[in-house]
């Protein structure tokens, strides 16, 4: 039996469709999505932070091998990178899909896929409650708006910001790069220590302490031996300072108790409320 042989028509509406798929994959293999300074984001636009800026953001924050970093919106992955590098886990929360398939495939090349790792999700809507680390690169609005629940952090966590600030918590240290360390723009890093919660009323074997609390800024009074004396301090994560009259006391909190030194004297004390 023999075949019917394929018309002239057919022949050619076959060659152009097999000439559309050929040209469909080879588009599909050399396109490659790079991300434009400036496009739009889902809360800022996209402005990357140099190289620069990101090693002197992980060296204010002292990174370790034992960090746990997040990077709140990471862009292209290079602070998540850049940590794992280090030898810390990291974990960057960034919002536009193909910037989170752009920072695994960076991670890759990098070799550090098993440390570094990237979520598409909204920061807003997150979970990073685990890092010892946050760095972040957002508009000032947005870190009012994520402000209570990094104060709500464990005390100590350290919190590194390109360029923009916290509003009324003052930042614990500042550091500018400027053309000389290979940075030009956006080149301000802001550090600070989530402090320990101290408000309220104190029992301790100087006296009975009333503390007032504005993020790591503290001042109240202490009732002792010798009345009742006006205390100021400062936090530094879960370290206190105190100095109450002319005499200093230094000491670590731990939730509901606190201790330390005095000179040589060692101290104590329980909230009350």
């Amino acid at each position: 039996m023999r075949t019917a042989p394929i018309s002239l028509h057919a022949r050619r509406s076959f060659l152009a469709l097999s000439l559309c798929i050929a040209t469909s994959i080879s588009f599909a293999q050399t396109s490659e999505f790079k991300p434009e300074v400036g496009q739009a984001g889902k809360d800022v636009v996209w402005v990357p932070t140099s190289q620069s800026l990101v090693d002197k953001m992980l060296d204010m924050a002292k990174v370790t091998a034992n960090d746990y970093v997040i990077d709140l919106g990471s862009g292209d992955g290079r602070t998540v990178i850049t940590a794992a590098k280090r030898g810390a886990r990291a974990h960057g929360i960034e919002y536009n899909p193909d910037m989170v398939a752009l920072s695994k495939k960076n991670a890759d090349k990098e070799g550090v896929t098993g440390r570094a790792t990237f979520a598409k999700a909204d920061i807003f809507e997150s979970d990073f409650s685990q890092a010892t680390v946050i760095t972040l690169f957002l508009l000032p609005q947005l870190n009012l708006k994520l402000r209570p629940q990094i104060l709500a952090l464990k005390p100590g966590t350290r919190v590194v910001s390109n360029s923009f600030t916290m509003g009324e918590w003052q930042d614990d240290e500042t550091f500018t790069l400027d053309a000389r360390d290979s940075c030009n723009y956006w080149c301000v890093a802001h550090y600070w220590l989530v402090p320990a919660k101290v408000e309220g009323t104190w029992r301790t074997s100087f006296g009975e302490l009333t503390l007032n609390q504005t993020f790591q800024m503290l001042e109240g009074s202490v009732r002792g031996s010798a009345g009742l004396v006006k205390v100021t301090g400062r936090l530094r994560g879960d370290q206190i300072t105190l100095t109450a009259g002319t005499t200093n006391y230094t000491g670590k909190v731990n939730g509901n108790a606190m201790e330390g030194m005095s000179g040589s004297v060692g101290w104590s004390g329980n909230k009350l409320k």
